[in-house]
Formats: C-alpha cells, structure tokens, sequence
C-alpha cells in the first residue's frame, strides 16, 4: 500500500482532518493505497509555510536558483524508473509511454528551463534621454493546480519557471494520480531544496483546489485541466485579481488534403489520435479527409488502429493502457452510443461490453480505440470534448466548408495538417482558430514557443518566455540621462 502525504513546511504530515481517499490503479481495478482529503486548513498551513520562505527564497541569486532547477533534473533522472512505475501504477499507460513521455519530459522541463534561465536577457529600451529597464519580479505564492493524464510532466512544466522567478508553491495534483507529485517533494527534500519553498496538498478539488483559489496570500493561479473546471478557477480567481492561467480542454482537428501522402503518415496520425488512449488534450479526435481520399483513407486508418495493441501495461509491446478511471470509461462509453444515436456507424472497436479487452483483470478501465464514421460536424460528438480513445471521420470539399467544421467547436487548442506541400498546409495552418498546429508532424513541441488555447480551450500561454513572464510581475525603470 502506497499511502501518501502532504508536503508542508518540509514535512510530511497527513491531512488535519485524517481524512483519506483511497487511490486505485485503473489497469487492475486495486487499491493502492490512500490519499489525504485535505481543505482549507491544509492549504491555509502550506499558504503559511510558503509565505514564511519567500522573503529568502525571491532574493535567492538567479543563478543559484538555476543551479536548483539542475540538481532537481539530475535527481529525478536517477530514479527515472520509480517515476516510470509510479506513473504506471496510478495511470494505467503503457510503460513505453511512461518512460518516452512522462519520464523524459519531467527530466527535460526542469532542464530547459535551467537552461533558458541563463540565455535570459534583461530587455532594455532606449528613448531620447532615458533608458527603460525591465526587471522581472516574483508574484509570491503561487498555487498550481495540475491534472491527471501527465501527472508529473504537467506539474514540472509549472514548478520549473515558478521556482526559476522566485516564486514559492503551493501545489495540488489530481487525487487520482498523487504518487509522482509525492516523490517530486521528496527529490526536493532529499537534495535540501528550502523547506516551504514547494508545499504540496492532496485532496479533491472542491476542497482543497478551490481552497488555494481562494487564498488570498495566493497572488497568482496556474491551472491545467477541464473547461468546466477552468470556468469555476476563473470565476473565483477574476474578482481576487490574481494572475491567473488557464490550459484547458480541447476538441483538435486533424486535417488530411487531398496530396497527402498517406502511407508515410498513417503512423503519425494514429498516434495523434490515440496516444495515452486519447487522454492527451492536443490529441486529434476529429479527422477531416478530402471527400477525394476519404474511402482511401478510411480503409488504411481502420487497419492501422486495429493493429494497436490494447492491455497489459508492463508489456513493451502494449500501445495502449488502461483509462484512467472506470467511471472515466463509462463516461466515453456513454459517448460512443450517443454517436449511434446520432446517426454514426462505428467502423472499429466500440464499447467495452461490444468489443472487450481480452485478458485483463476484472474491474479495470479498459477500452479498444473506436473509430466512428457518418456524422455530422456540428453533431455532438464530434463538437464536445471525450477525452478518450474515440475518433470521428468526416469529409469535406472545399477550403470553405473545412474550416467552417474546423472552428464550428467552442474549444481551439491544437491540431495538425497532413499535405505534401508544406506551404500549403502553412498557409491553411493560419485560418484555423487554434494556439497550436502542427503541419506533418504531432506533438513536436519546441519548449520555448508559446503554448495554449483559444476560445474555451484557455487563458495566457506557457513555455519559454511566457512562462517566465508569467510567473514574474514585470517592472520597468525608467532612468532619465
């Protein structure tokens, strides 16, 4: 049993209260042991112990805190394999997966940043008689609330730059996925990082997320998750005038033309559709064929989908683990009868109980990838986010009608392009309503470009300088000759 613990003030205590949730492994349906249910005190005392580090922490050199981003990768690179087995455990991905993404990315997030840190100019602007400086200042506590399909990937991404500015933390992972968050406080323990500098708090998000919301020696909210919830952390955060941060849901095109060669690309746009079993909020789980190649296309998808295979995450060969939840499950379930309802035809897979996984344990969240064909692009389906293994084909024949379907969603977070003439998905690239496109490619993310949402897909953006600017309060001197 993997019991877990807050970080608070250096320690490890359990909540005030006691109170537990327990945490289950999705690929086997067990208990793995429980997690703090914590709540406003909890987070009052990690909000105390963060304010209490910060006067020594934000005039901590910048080049020393970069040397803290260092030890922090080098730490974490030497037990990869535990963050590997703990990801594994609490998700149910594949360990292909845990290690290629979730492991590398942890690492490299603490790195890059260390690295950008010291490429990081002071901008300065010169006028007539004056010269403005720009300084980058810490917001002060900052709480950062991250999801459950990258659990330390996505919380590495946040912690990095905040340490980085100066910063000190307030953290809350998904109670579905605490393990690799309790080993990050642990690594920084274990290397002497300040006590109170990164506090963590466990718990549910109506208890302890919307507790560190609405803490007001909080002054800046970085949020990863559902639209749903992102409306709630905005509704809160906004009046407070915190700075505030939102990555939110998506609902991604994948646009095949009709030069497109498809042969070559097959692959890749499996994989953007279907990685961490759809659980990835850029994968593409729209795909908009050229009416001209549609039968073509839909032929070799099919078969290229019914090749993955689905179960046993330990196994090097499984392409796709579990869901995260079986409630999860029937969530997307619930959604692949609604497109029959709708008028679809599923051309692979289906339900778990139309098309079960073989050979896994009862009780686990288990589901094959569906492919669904024959709706309409305003229909339900293929307008609302699923969050699962669940694709839709549909046709187009002109540029106009395609980017009418394109951008008939709410949400405008990712997609891709699949041509053989790099301008011309270039130049459509810009018409969708999106933060990012890929054009031939998937999930190549350089990390100093600007990464997020439009519409309900988000506010602000992350990576390289935005992050950055994000997490510091920028203050400009203006110093007359």
């Amino acid at each position: 049993m993997a019991d877990v613990l807050n970080y608070i003030d250096g320690v490890f205590v359990a909540s005030h209260s006691n109170a537990t949730i327990p945490n289950i492994n999705p690929a086997n349906g067990t208990t793995i042991g429980s997690v703090p249910a914590s709540d406003a005190i909890d987070v009052d005392l990690a909000t105390k112990a963060a304010l209490r580090a910060l006067p020594a922490w934000k005039t901590t050199s910048f080049e020393e805190r970069i040397n803290w981003l260092y030890a922090i990768a080098d730490a974490l690179q030497e037990q990869s394999q535990t963050i590997i087995a703990l990801e594994m455990e609490d998700t149910g991905k594949p360990v292909s997966l845990a290690r290629n993404i979730d492991a590398f990315r942890s690492v490299a997030n603490f790195r890059f940043f260390a690295d950008h840190g010291k490429q990081l100019p002071e901008p300065k602007f010169e006028m007539d008689q004056a010269t403005n400086y720009v300084h980058r200042n810490p917001i002060g506590v900052v709480g950062l609330i991250t999801p459950w399909n990258l659990p330390l990937y996505l919380l590495s991404w946040k912690v990095a730059p905040a340490l980085l500015m100066g910063n000190t933390i307030v953290a809350k992972p998904s109670e579905m996925t605490p393990q690799t968050a309790t080993f990050l406080a642990k690594v920084m323990d274990d290397i002497g990082l300040p006590k109170g500098v990164f506090n963590l708090v466990h718990g549910l998000g109506p208890q302890a997320g919307q507790a560190i919301i609405e803490h007001p020696d909080i002054r800046g909210i970085s949020f990863t998750g559902g639209t749903a919830t992102g409306k709630i952390v905005a509704a809160t955060a906004a009046p407070m005038f915190k700075k505030l941060s939102l990555e939110l849901g998506g609902k991604n095109a994948t646009i095949v033309l009709d030069d497109a060669p498809l042969e070559e690309m097959m692959n890749s746009i499996v994989r953007a559709s279907f990685a961490n079993s759809g659980q990835i909020c850029l994968c593409g789980s729209r795909i908009f064929v050229d009416k001209s190649r549609y039968d073509e296309f839909a032929s070799s998808f099919t078969w290229h989908v019914e090749q993955l295979k689905v179960g046993n995450p330990h196994d090097e060969t499984t392409n796709m683990g579990s869901l995260i939840s079986v409630e999860h499950r029937d969530k997307v379930e619930s959604y692949i009868n609604l497109a029959v309802e709708e008028g679809g035809h599923i051309l692979t897979g289906g339900t778990s109980a139309q098309h079960p996984v073989t050979n896994v344990p009862e009780g686990s969240a288990f589901l094959r990838p569906t492919v669904i064909g024959g709706l309409p692009a305003h229909s339900r389906c293929a307008t609302e986010e699923i969050f699962g293994p669940v694709v839709t084909l549909h046709t187009f024949d002109t540029e106009t009608d395609l980017l009418e379907m394109v951008n008939g969603t709410n949400y405008g977070l990712a997609g891709s392009i699949w041509t053989g003439d790099k301008q011309r998905g270039h130049q459509l690239a810009t018409k969708v309503e999106t933060g990012i496109i890929w054009v031939n490619t998937w999930l190549h993310r350089d990390l100093r470009t600007p990464f997020g949402g439009v519409k309900n897909s988000g506010v602000g953006r992350e990576g390289g300088d935005w992050s950055l600017n994000f997490f510091s309060e920028l203050l400009n001197v203006c110093v007359h000759e």
